[in-house]
């Protein structure tokens, strides 16, 4: 039954997480993203600092990410959540929609949930919407 309210609990949060990339909340995502993390994108792959300056300046702007699928696997303090994703983004000034599965990585840090990594691996499955 724990592994339920944490799973749900990680859940939120992604999508939180989201929300908060999409609005460009800088100062909600420092505190979420762990000081080590690592964010894997198709265009190459960075750490924390520099995620976060792509997104305050609009580099890349994630409009909206439409989740079709969510999973969380739950290893100790460490939860692995997989969302399945239509990602509406902006990136170098081209509007852009990819279907994606992202691999998020939390960790759990003096009681709060850190996001370790973030990782987009595109599908080149067509898009099956629900």
């Amino acid at each position: 039954m724990q592994n339920v309210n944490l799973e749900q609990e990680v859940i939120t949060l992604s999508k939180e997480k989201w929300n908060w990339m999409s609005e460009r909340n800088v100062d909600s995502l420092n505190a979420l993203f762990h000081e080590k993390a690592v964010f894997i994108h198709m265009g190459g792959s960075w750490g924390k600092a520099q995620e976060l300056d792509i997104i305050q300046s609009g580099g890349i702007h994630y409009k909206k990410a439409e989740i079709h699928e969510v999973s969380v696997q739950i290893i100790g303090a460490t939860a692995i959540l997989l969302n399945r994703i239509t990602l509406l983004a902006v990136v170098g000034g081209n509007e852009v929609t990819n279907p994606f599965m992202v691999t998020e990585v939390y960790v759990q840090q003096a009681g709060s949930w850190k996001l370790a990594s973030l990782s987009f691996t595109k599908l080149l499955t067509p898009e099956q919407h629900q």
